[in-house]
């Protein structure tokens, strides 16, 4: 398995499919990495020379931020919304949809199980 910017690269996928399991890079952002460093995207990663995971390596480190400092930054995006009061901040700290989804029947994910709450007792008499 090569290891390009720590993180192991599959052998058995293809080498633009491989590029994805890096934090931070989608598809089309393995391809246009691929082109640059010249090299053919369909050839599985445990067939690539040093060189070549070199070059790659050197690609996505120069124009890149991936792994750990991408997930820091994101994190510090969020911590600045909290930190700053604003409505994003207010619904990433009581743990509701940010963007704009409804949530009067959906948002299961985000508001986690749902939590009954036990209807009024009628008045006898």
């Amino acid at each position: 398995m090569p290891r390009i910017v720590g993180v192991d690269v599959p052998n058995n996928k293809p080498l633009w499919i491989g590029l994805t399991y890096i934090h931070g890079i989608g598809k089309l952002t393995a391809a246009n990495i691929l082109k640059e460093a010249k090299v053919d995207g369909t050839i599985k990663a445990g067939k690539l020379s040093e060189d070549e995971v070199s070059r790659i390596a050197q690609i996505i480190t120069r124009d890149l931020l991936v792994e750990g400092n991408l997930r820091r930054q994101v994190s510090q995006n969020i911590t600045r919304l909290r930190d700053i009061a604003c409505y994003r901040g207010m619904r990433h700290r009581r743990g509701l949809p940010v963007r704009g989804q409804q949530t009067q029947s959906n948002a299961r994910t985000r508001k986690g199980k749902k939590k009954t709450v036990a209807g009024k007792k009628g008045v006898k008499g």
